[in-house]
């Protein structure tokens, strides 16, 4: 298979930067895991959305899937990432 582009939007960059660097380099390899297998992560459609989310541990990675690329959009933990 095919490793996706993966692409950050300026707003996940900043949640990943507020986070300690053991978290955010644990998000970021499960971010690469997923482009290159994404059967093997813990993926689901959000309802009513073409958004999709990623689960690390108590963190979501909310993210847009189109063919080759992955559009990170949101990064954060469980209880604020879907306000």
């Amino acid at each position: 298979m095919m490793k996706s582009q993966i692409l950050y939007e300026k707003e996940a960059l900043k949640e990943l930067d507020k986070l300690e660097p053991s978290i955010s380099r644990r998000i970021i390899k499960k971010i690469e895991d997923m482009s290159e297998n994404p059967s093997s992560c813990d993926i689901k459609k959000l309802k009513g959305s073409n958004d999709y989310r990623l689960r690390v541990g108590d963190y979501r990675i909310i993210f847009v899937f189109d063919k080759d690329l992955i559009k990170i959009i949101k990064v954060g933990h469980r209880q604020q990432i879907y306000d």
